[in-house]
């Protein structure tokens, strides 16, 4: 009863070899690149491109669907789609609810007739792929995805193209090839469908804009493979992303390249190769280079621009060579390319780096009596020029003198102030200088308060390290557990323990957990205070909670119970830390045995030994110079008596 046919498709064809990259005899490019093809053999129209299809395209033909309503055959699902999206303008709103019976029968291939069909009007060709993906939940194939990009690039659409471009390439990301499968997709998506070679250059774009330089510059060998020559721009953008991704080789191979195929470079593409140049060479074997460079590109007629001498200036002055980057400046008015904010900001860098301040502070004078305004950069390289040599009051006055130019300080200006102060022992002028910011309306960071807290912390000033702490709490910012620690540490240190102990029941109303250093801090501080039955209870307490002591908060009760002559319960203590917390702590093991042998006790102190040997405590010189010491007090007592 049923008939079955294959529908005929076009068979058309592209050779595809294994040609060598363009660039380098051991890298070769994919097995499946596309082999160069006259250039005459391409052109914008739809019967350009001959291609090969992967497979035949079978049908199933079932004569009962010709008895069926249209919106319901199958065969029609195309026609309707088309129809429906000419009569509305491109709106599928309500198409969803006509073909509910033959939804389920769109595939990828009639997804490609519409978009074919439709080809002429990119707005619904644009609206039906949008329907399928969004609405349907319809996932489109690679094809699909590079027929929809023809039509857009066709209809000058670049926006649109670039972005459903990036899409596709994100997809196939995870698949292997998927390079090779993007590209031969274009191009086998020609057939039938109006298109334009500046969609490769577009696809090279979008591999460099998604990081994936290297498939870009293989895209970009396919391209001129198969008879194309990509667009400066195209170049220049794929120079940037190997700039960027330190495939320095690669740009003068792709510079070299240029000239073979005659691509004319553009200024931009000198000011990129002058940063490939920069970064390419260090010592002084570069300067030659340099020079040779921009004969070269004098030759090509195109003369340096101050971002030429400022990307030449920023490199002389990272490695160094001061004299050869002033000695640029003094060109650049020779040539008539006078030096703008960033090459003076870049020569006092320089010359901060050098700890000439001072001769970097006059060329700022030079920059504003020539017109230039400092900027927020301009004015941090001098400021942390000074605060590193410890001149605060420099730096302080530059810092109102940016103020007054209408220049709001940044996070790396306060901290470079406050760090200055700090290293110089200056911590009340830091916290003054904190007020004195916020009165200006300066918006103080939490790392800026962290680490003045915790400055105040190490220099045992606890109550002032509190004070900003509360003052941070206000600004709104939420502490955290180190800055908790270091408080709690500083009052302990300073014995205060009814502050360190309200500060670690806020840090825990915060929904902050102790740590071990917050125990250890507070265990540590009651043993010194003779609380080491309290110290014991806060350790089981830490125990408790997932916590296990170290060897330091072992050393603090051993010593804290010893110190209190609780010499029982120092030794079941030194007995649990072995047996339960496998901590073999010769330092307590020691300071329980001196106990004893400064008593005369040696049959305790032997029977300890002994006992703490079946633990796996193991004995050193200092533990037998108290034994020896213990027997020796032992035999004066027993002679004196």
């Amino acid at each position: 009863m049923y008939r079955r046919f294959i529908t005929p498709i076009n068979r058309i064809f592209l050779r595809l070899t294994n040609g060598g990259s363009l660039f380098s005899p051991t890298a070769p490019v994919s097995n499946s690149v596309c082999s160069a093809i006259p250039l005459h053999n391409f052109s914008s129209s739809s019967s350009s491109l001959q291609i090969l299809a992967e497979s035949k395209m079978e049908l199933l033909y079932n004569p009962l669907y010709s008895f069926l309503p249209r919106a319901h055959n199958p065969y029609n699902t195309v026609d309707i789609i088309c129809s429906h999206l000419k009569l509305n303008n491109g709106d599928l709103t309500f198409l969803r609810e006509d073909l509910k019976w033959v939804l389920p029968h769109l595939g990828a291939h009639d997804v490609s007739r519409v978009l074919l069909r439709c080809q002429s009007e990119q707005c619904a060709a644009l609206s039906f792929f949008d329907w399928i993906k969004n609405d349907l939940g319809f996932r489109p194939t690679s094809q699909n995805y590079c027929i929809i990009v023809h039509i857009l690039v066709w209809s000058r659409n670049f926006a649109q193209a670039m972005k459903l471009l990036s899409e596709l390439i994100e997809e196939s990301a995870m698949e292997v090839h998927s390079s090779e499968y993007v590209f031969r997709d274009l191009v086998l998506s020609t057939e039938g469908c109006n298109w334009d070679p500046v969609v490769f250059d577009l696809l090279i774009k979008a591999y460099v804009k998604l990081g994936l330089v290297r498939v870009g510059l293989i895209s970009f060998q396919k391209t001129m493979k198969i008879g194309f020559v990509p667009n400066v721009s195209v170049c220049n953008c794929l120079l940037n992303g190997l700039l960027k991704s330190n495939h320095l080789d690669c740009c003068w191979k792709i510079y070299k390249e240029m000239g073979r195929i005659g691509i004319f470079p553009n200024s931009y593409t000198f000011n990129i190769l002058t940063h490939v140049l920069c970064r390419d060479g260090d010592g002084d074997g570069d300067v030659g280079k340099v020079n040779v460079f921009l004969e070269k590109m004098e030759e090509e007629g195109f003369d340096p621009d101050v971002v030429t001498y400022n990307t030449l200036i920023d490199s002389y002055c990272r490695k160094g060579r001061l004299d050869d980057a002033f000695y640029l400046y003094k060109i650049m008015y020779r040539r008539g390319v006078p030096p703008d904010l960033v090459s003076y900001t870049t020569l006092m860098k320089g010359l901060c780096k050098q700890g000439k301040v001072r001769d970097a502070h006059q060329l700022f004078h030079r920059m504003v009596h020539r017109g230039l305004s400092p900027d927020i950069i301009s004015f941090n390289s001098l400021i942390s020029g000074y605060c590193k040599q410890g001149k605060m009051l420099e730096s302080r006055s530059l810092l109102h003198g940016m103020i007054q130019s209408g220049i709001f300080p940044d996070d790396f200006t306060c901290h470079t102030l406050i760090e200055g102060y700090v290293n110089g022992g200056r911590l009340l002028s830091a916290l003054n200088l904190i007020l004195e910011l916020k009165r200006s309306g300066v918006l103080i960071s939490q790392d800026i308060y962290c680490y003045l807290i915790m400055a105040l912390c190490q220099e045992n000033r606890p109550n002032a390290a509190a004070s900003l702490f509360r003052r941070m709490s206000q600004d709104g910012y939420k502490p955290s557990l180190e800055v908790y620690n270091g408080l709690i540490l500083s009052f302990c240190n300073y014995d205060d323990l009814c502050e360190a102990f309200l500060l670690k029941d806020e840090m825990v109303c915060k929904g902050l957990k102790p740590d071990l250093i917050t125990y250890r801090a507070l265990i540590d501080c009651l043993c010194r205070l003779g609380k080491s039955a309290e110290a014991e209870s806060l350790m089981c307490d830490m125990v408790a909670s997932g916590l296990f002591p170290d060897s330091l908060i072992c050393r603090a009760l051993i010593k804290g119970f010893c110190k209190e002559e609780d010499l029982d319960k120092a030794e079941s203590l030194l007995t649990y830390f072995a047996e339960v917390c496998h901590l073999d702590d010769t330092e307590s093991y020691n300071s329980l045995i001196q106990v004893f042998c400064e008593r005369g006790d040696v049959t305790k102190s032997l029977e300890l030994q002994d006992k703490m040997l079946k633990l796996g405590f193991v004995p050193n010189i200092l533990t037998c110079k108290s034994l020896i010491h213990g027997l020796s007090k032992a035999r004066v007592n027993s002679q004196a008596s």
